[in-house]
């Protein structure tokens, strides 16, 4: 989950499998939850979340698909996250790209959602021949559409939150930077509202808001969605915020095999808001490849 997402829509988490550990070639242990058989379907979660993110997806789509979801590391339920190397959005698509081939399932249907969307599109530019199709959520980053001296960036005022939100979250109040971080990207009152699942599972992974406030997204260039070769669905909520939408609008216009679906009514966590839509656009579009 990244910015948006809406922490009071996500279900109680349900009853999910037990996890299972994958070693990379670069020795990450990674985590992960799978549920049923056929043609391997990855789904990459966003900032503050894990496998977990996707339990609305596990088992309905585990009917038609081998559905995996695996933890980055760094996050939940990782106890080494300290020591697991580099935490980056390159480091990331590296470890997936790994986790792919130490399970041994190239190709993949390939889901990301928010920063996990940033990581599955660089994969797919990256190591085309380990995905099979490509299925963008609300893909967070910075977009950029015309040629600029320097990258696009971030307003100063969100930066010097994010700096305010870090040094509590470093100061070990959690609660009060999570606070600050969710109510700044919804509205005020949204983090004492959400779930008890999604408060845990942010608070599980609050120690990563700062590390990746030191690693901004890449911005999308019409070059860099040109390297897409695969056939890729670009997924958004009818109410999620302007940036995510214009991402959805700019990258289904750049890359080449690209299609589009809304999800009428959701937001930012639209495959918690309106799981069942989510999956049949999921199925639909993997399924018919």
């Amino acid at each position: 989950m990244n910015a948006r997402t809406d922490p009071a829509v996500l279900a109680a988490v349900q009853a999910m499998p037990e996890p299972s550990f994958a070693t990379t070639a670069s020795g990450i242990s990674v985590p992960y939850v799978e549920c049923g058989d056929g043609e391997p379907l990855v789904f990459v979660h966003g900032s503050l979340c894990d496998y977990r993110y996707w339990d609305a997806q596990l088992a309905p789509l585990g009917k038609h698909f081998r559905a995996i979801a695996p933890s980055l590391s760094h996050y939940w339920p990782a106890v080494d996250a300290f020591v697991q190397g580099e935490f980056s959005v390159q480091a990331h698509v590296a470890e997936m790209a790994e986790f792919i081939v130490a399970m041994d399932l190239a190709p993949v249907h390939l889901v990301g959602h928010s920063r996990g969307g940033c990581i599955a599109f660089h994969l797919a530019r990256e190591y085309p021949r380990l995905v099979k199709t490509l299925t963008l959520a609300d893909p967070g980053g910075p977009l950029q559409t015309s040629p600029q001296a320097t990258p696009a960036a971030l307003p100063p005022a969100t930066n010097a939150l994010r700096a305010r939100v870090a040094e509590l979250i470093e100061q070990g109040d959690l609660d009060a930077g999570l606070e600050m971080f969710v109510d700044s990207v919804s509205m005020p009152g949204f983090w004492r509202k959400s779930t008890e699942s999604f408060r845990r599972m942010a608070l599980d992974n609050a120690l990563t808001l700062p590390k990746q406030f030191r690693d901004p997204l890449p911005a999308y260039t019409r070059e860099a969605a040109r390297d897409i070769k695969c056939r890729t669905l670009l997924i958004d909520g009818q109410k999620s915020p302007r940036m995510f939408r214009n991402n959805v609008e700019k990258l289904v216009e750049w890359i080449e095999f690209a299609e589009r679906q809304t999800i009428a009514g959701a937001s930012h966590g639209m495959n918690a808001a309106s799981p069942g839509a989510f999956n049949r656009a999921v199925l639909s579009f993997a399924g018919a490849w």
